[in-house]
């Protein structure tokens, strides 16, 4: 099939803006990559002091020329989409160990779930997360002992780290080896109603409680198709994940045998085995368009419209809002998955998954099919799915139909002609909406702004019934340089109530709403953001809101609104507790939303 004009054009302008940072970046990978094995440029007691716990492996990393892989993890078992990863160094040791090389963990990089710190103080740490989980992965790289690295990592931040580090050491063979998602709980709808009664007052903690544990029953990512599962799509169609390995569940022979063929494949794509593959080159400008486009294809996550430049400047690529708006405007939406319906991520995958959507959007013309891969040239192999025959991995042909059309459609009858995020401008600044949830009578609204600074404010509002109306609820000084951008989703079921109760409702911040954001039109990411004197720091009680998220405009419709002196706010108090004190340094070095919100890239310009 023919690529799609608007794809080529995309990626062309993409190309033209990246070229100086991409040729530099592209000549110090090479450079790096022509020495060879770094390890051979060690002195012996560097090289002792690397091998000294290895036992069986230290004869085979002094005197042989055999890989060494550097397995990266986020493992920890307080997060249930980290918790299978304890198992698969053994896995990755004992397959390299049969090819006659080596692995070793060459690091740890910590690992939060928004879950937990949803609507806590911890939550303000949560996006820079990402940063340093970059910085831990490259400490842990830098021993300069391995040939090929893979990485261990799932959740929200946590991917996006992970492979602005594996840009950084671009030079290195990578691979993503993913955990998979638990399995179905309590549907997510259910789920969402309950958290509505508790928020209205309906039921009690004890039946909000039991909900919950049902729902997130065991190890594993959550099942709705929130950031994590964001991540998985956006690794395995961006090829750096073996084709069908996304979303299928941990603990299963499947998950093992899928682990065991990603270390395999990894050890070929070394210098040392002759087929000399680094992430560099897999890493270009047409795999990031491809993620992009399987973001709008499945109406992915809020999220990864800041984490997508931060890693694309790692590797030295400058994307904009404008690159994801024109990619939405010709990408159908083929996928419902909650919060964009009522299926989960196993339902998904039962359905066709990521074999089915890659083949439609292929055919669609829709993907760069001659990107390289992790597992070699060109997409087409990613439309196929994993099959294992007793202890035998293969690949056949991906089903040739949806299995389900509530689910999964093809691209010639999508659920919209368009993707699922939207760019925002107007006098209120640059942000996005996600609309793939939004019914179309919400999402054109122009009500009476309310004006807060904490979501604890916006809830005590509520409860007094303040809200009861037709109202644009307005909570600034929630950017990046304010607190960390902390996700507001805790707002949701709130919102939802007064939504459900007939009005008008609309949400405008600085903030994030999370992976989960869903039906209430939210205007976020909104910068400049209130900290540093942008539009929101000067809406007041009562300005008149209008957001035609449809034509992409946000606007304060107040004659007097832009002669106005913004707002401060003292912030200094939230800036302890909880290790928030540790993070001044990332908060005023922090770049705007629209480039990624990334303290490494504070200009927005690309490494």
């Amino acid at each position: 099939m023919t690529l799609n004009t608007t794809v080529r054009d995309v990626t062309d302008r993409i190309i033209d803006r990246s070229r100086t940072t991409r040729e530099s970046y592209l000549a110090r990978m090479r450079a790096a990559g022509e020495d060879g094995p770094a390890r051979a440029h060690l002195s012996c007691s560097n090289q002792a002091h690397a091998y000294a716990a290895m036992g069986a492996d230290q004869d085979r990393l002094a005197t042989t020329r055999a890989p060494n892989i550097g397995i990266v993890t986020a493992y920890n078992d307080m997060l249930s989409a980290h918790q299978p990863f304890g198992a698969f160094p053994d896995i990755i040791k004992d397959t390299a160990r049969a090819a006659g090389a080596t692995a070793q963990i060459a690091g740890g990089v910590p690992a939060m779930c928004d879950g937990v710190t949803q609507g806590q103080d911890g939550m303000e740490l949560s996006l820079f997360s990402r940063d340093v989980i970059a910085m831990a992965a490259g400490i842990a790289l830098s021993h300069n002992t391995f040939d090929a690295a893979v990485f261990l990592g799932t959740c929200d931040k946590i991917v996006p780290g992970l492979v602005i580090a594996a840009a950084t050491f671009g030079h290195l063979p990578s691979i993503f080896l993913p955990g998979g998602p638990m399995t179905s709980g309590l549907g997510n709808d259910e789920k969402a109603r309950v958290r509505k009664e508790f928020a209205a007052g309906k039921i009690d903690r004890a039946a909000l409680m039991q909900a919950e544990m049902d729902a997130y029953h065991g190890p594993g990512t959550c099942t709705f198709y929130g950031t994590a599962n964001s991540n998985q799509m956006l690794m395995e169609i961006m090829g750096l994940h073996l084709p069908g390995a996304a979303f299928v569940n941990p603990g299963t022979p499947l998950r093992d045998a899928l682990t065991r063929a990603g270390t395999a494949r990894i050890l070929q794509n070394t210098a040392l085995a002759g087929q000399y593959l680094p992430l560099c080159d897999i890493l270009d400008e047409r795999a990031f368009v491809n993620g992009i486009v399987g973001l709008m294809a499945t109406g992915g996550s809020t999220n990864l419209v800041l984490h997508l430049p931060a890693m694309a400047h790692a590797a030295g690529i400058t994307l904009t809002l404008q690159d994801f708006s024109d990619l939405s405007a010709i990408t159908p939406l083929l996928a419902r998955v909650y919060p964009n319906g009522l299926a989960d991520v196993n339902h998904f995958h039962a359905a066709g998954g990521m074999p089915w959507l890659i083949a439609q959007l292929l055919d669609a013309g829709l993907l760069h099919g001659d990107v390289q891969t992790v597992a070699g040239p060109g997409l087409a192999s990613y439309s196929e799915e994993p099959i294992l025959t007793g202890d035998t991995l293969t690949w056949r042909p991906g089903p040739a139909q949806s299995e389900n059309d509530k689910i999964l459609r093809p691209h010639s009858d999508p659920f919209q002609s368009t993707g699922g995020l939207k760019h925002l401008k107007g006098n209120l600044g640059e942000g996005i909406i996600k609309l793939s949830a939004v019914a179309p009578e919400h999402r054109l609204i122009e009500a009476p702004a309310r004006v807060f600074e904490t979501q604890e404010a916006v809830i005590a509002a509520f409860r007094a019934g303040e809200l009861d109306r037709d109202t644009v609820v307005v909570l600034r000084f929630h950017g990046p340089r304010a607190n960390g951008m902390p996700e507001v989703h805790g707002l949701t079921p709130t919102l939802s109530v007064l939504q459900d109760r007939g009005h008008k409702l609309a949400l405008v911040t600085d903030g994030r709403m999370s992976g989960a954001s869903g039906k209430i039109p939210a205007a976020i990411h909104l910068s400049p953001e209130s900290a540093t004197g942008g539009p929101l720091a000067r809406v007041r009680d009562g300005d008149v809101i209008r957001l035609d998220a449809e034509a992409g405009t946000l606007e304060n419709l107040a004659a007097d609104f832009a002669g106005r002196s913004p707002e401060t706010l003292d912030l200094a108090a939230g800036h302890h507790g909880t290790g928030r004190e540790l993070f001044e340094l990332f908060r005023a070095n922090a770049g705007p939303a629209t480039s990624g919100a990334s303290p490494l890239f504070p200009d927005g310009d690309a490494a």
